[in-house]
């Protein structure tokens, strides 16, 4: 019986299968279905599940999570919480009027915000693979936010979402065409 981590192949079966019914649809439309029949919300979020081997005594990475600097908390909450759609996960201040450290999440997704000088710079740059950022760039433009209204971009080999915090922070949300 398959399980979760045939996902991918479980996603070219239905591909397979609607098609010979004149039913088309994507393979990323196909890996969302999928990952809803496993009971989550996305295949992000299925897809971190999926167990990589390791190979035999080599080392075994986890998921990077970013620090991004912010000097604001409440543009920080309403960029990445309003706008973005992230949930604090938890804070953290050293006492009454020190920096906060939080981490936000969204789909899988983690981030770390800091106002502790020295976490990081200013400026970054991040690039987060997705599955479904056309739905994401409607809902980001639907929100109306007065700051900024991203465009769905056409890089050739992948669909691009830019995302500019207040901090002047980048986030490149990209999908891989098929």
């Amino acid at each position: 019986m398959r399980d979760y981590r045939d996902a991918k192949t479980m996603a070219k079966t239905l591909r397979e299968a609607l098609a010979a019914r004149t039913i088309e649809i994507t393979h990323s439309e196909a890996l969302e279905i999928v990952a809803r029949q496993f009971g989550v919300e996305t295949w992000n979020i299925l897809s971190a599940k999926i167990e990589v081997k390791p190979t035999a005594g080599g080392p075994q990475f986890e998921q990077a999570v970013p620090i991004v600097r912010i000097f604001d908390v409440a543009k920080a909450h309403e960029f990445y919480l309003g706008f973005l759609g992230f949930s604090v996960d938890w804070e953290h201040r050293y006492g009454d009027n020190f920096p906060l450290y939080t981490q936000v999440s969204r789909a899988g997704l983690r981030l770390h915000l800091s106002e502790h000088a020295g976490d990081a710079t200013p400026g970054g740059n991040m690039v987060v693979y997705m599955k479904g950022i056309r739905g994401f760039q409607k809902e980001l433009i639907g929100k109306d936010y007065r700051y900024m209204k991203p465009g769905l971009e056409d890089e050739g080999s992948r669909w691009e979402v830019t995302v500019t915090d207040p901090f002047q922070n980048r986030i490149r949300f990209m999908e891989l065409k098929d």
